[in-house]
């Protein structure tokens, strides 16, 4: 396998790892349940694509062609992530739950 290759996939894999992390730790530090949502939506959404972006580079360089599966993973891995993060907002304020002292505004009051 040529080294740009293997310096691309690393590269990927790195930055993805990096993105999980920093996500990772907004889920456990963030105050309530709003600012959770931006750790898992926002960071690990691209952290998981990064890798998948590093499997994609690799399989493909080494069948010589595209790899359909990763495709389609990242694929379904961004349509869904921000649908869902969207639909536990909605519940989240049809539900009145509590929000941090400093947030301005109730949009579930409009």
């Amino acid at each position: 396998m040529e080294p740009w290759v293997e310096w691309t996939v690393s590269i990927a894999i790195l930055v993805g790892a990096v993105f999980v992390l920093v996500g990772s730790i907004g889920l456990a530090r963030l105050q309530d349940f709003y600012m959770r949502l931006h750790g898992p939506t926002k960071a690990t959404t691209l952290g998981a694509g990064g890798t998948i972006l590093g499997s994609l580079i690799f399989f493909s360089a080494q069948r010589g062609a595209l790899s359909l599966q990763e495709v389609l993973i990242t694929l379904f891995l961004f349509i869904t992530a921000p649908v869902s993060a969207h639909m536990l907002a909605k519940a989240a304020m049809h539900l009145k739950i509590g929000r941090r002292s400093g947030t301005r505004g109730e949009p579930w009051d409009q």
